[in-house]
């Protein structure tokens, strides 16, 4: 077998690019000697592994960073994420993260793969997440989350006005212009399907809000952008020079992040198979760009005409069956 093969199968805690990136860096001698990954094991040989910790590892350290956390029990936490907070260690971000204060207010989280986390949230993306505390627990969440029964809802506020309510089906990959980007592709990507429902219209600007069906990195925001209606103070996928007025303007600027929100969540507990939901209302700095997108109504607004289709792959016939605690202002 070549070497780095059978070290995957002799030591399979540890991931093959590690025990590849192990061997090149001089980590594994074979007979004593530095041998490349390639080379073929007959049997007999004495190999000797001395793996480095990785940045990742040691990265797993507790932090005091406070978190609120909405509900807990025995098998799972549920936390409303903050702004600015890094959901999981990466490179740039080896400290501060959610995982970092996981790992602080629940120390036996030490024991769980990734502290427990099962999905993530951007880090100025705010709102509800669910943490799993124990092996059992943490399988199960990933399970659903594959057979899409976690139900994800956010809220946002776009650039432009939304004409109806629809269904965003596509595929979504990396950009292939730009690599810290994601995008709508052709070829190569993975499903990606977001039900919108438009909530308010104001006279530059929308509330809305989005089901996820799958669950890919930057969907919504990717989506929406596709749409034609990016979200406000989106740097990454945005128009900041969106038209609007000075007070919209300001509000938005003061967000200083993409105006989205992890608003409810509803998932089959681990341990007893029963529904449970949550719900987080929107956070200050987004009821502030509310604030002055209301104020900033005219009576013109009542009046918007739309011709023609938002985008090919909506579906106006979805409806949400929730309201939740807003109250819905419908416009023609």
């Amino acid at each position: 077998m070549r070497l780095d093969a059978a070290l995957a199968d002799i030591l399979p805690q540890f991931s093959r690019s590690r025990i590849a990136n192990a061997i090149r860096e001089g980590h594994v001698l074979v007979n004593g000697n530095v041998k490349p990954n390639k080379t073929r094991l007959l049997g007999g040989e004495t190999v000797n592994v001395s793996l480095p910790e990785s940045a990742e590892a040691s990265a797993f350290v507790p932090q005091d960073i406070p978190l609120n956390i909405v509900y807990e029990d025995d098998d799972v936490l549920v936390i409303n994420k903050q702004k600015q907070l890094v959901v999981h260690p990466a490179a740039g971000n080896w400290s501060g993260t959610l995982l970092n204060g996981l790992l602080f207010h629940r120390p036996q989280l030490s024991n769980i793969p990734r502290a427990g986390i099962v999905h993530r949230l951007d880090k100025d993306t705010t709102g509800l997440m669910v943490v799993a505390k124990t092996i059992v627990a943490q399988t199960n969440l990933v399970r659903q989350l594959q057979m899409r029964t976690v139900k994800r809802v956010y809220r946002a506020i776009t650039n432009g006005i939304v004409p109806y309510d629809g269904k965003i089906e596509t595929l979504i990959g990396r950009d292939p212009h730009n690599r810290t980007k994601m995008a709508v592709v052709k070829f190569g990507g993975k499903e990606a399907i977001t039900h919108v429902t438009v909530l308010e219209r104001f006279d530059s600007h929308s509330y809305i809000e989005c089901a996820l069906e799958t669950g890919r990195t930057h969907q919504i925001r990717v989506h929406m952008k596709e749409a034609g209606y990016p979200l406000a103070g989106d740097a990454l996928y945005g128009n900041i020079r969106h038209p609007c007025s000075d007070e919209v303007k300001n509000a938005i600027l003061s967000l200083g992040r993409q105006a989205l929100h992890a608003h409810k969540l509803t998932f089959i507990h681990p341990a007893n198979n029963q529904e449970i939901s949550f719900n987080a209302a929107i956070p200050d700095d987004m009821k502030k760009v509310l604030s002055a997108l209301r104020g900033d109504l005219t009576e013109e607004s009542n009046h918007y005409e739309f011709s023609g289709s938002l985008n090919e792959d909506w579906d106006d016939e979805y409806d949400d069956e929730d309201d939740n605690d807003v109250d819905v202002i419908y416009v023609r």
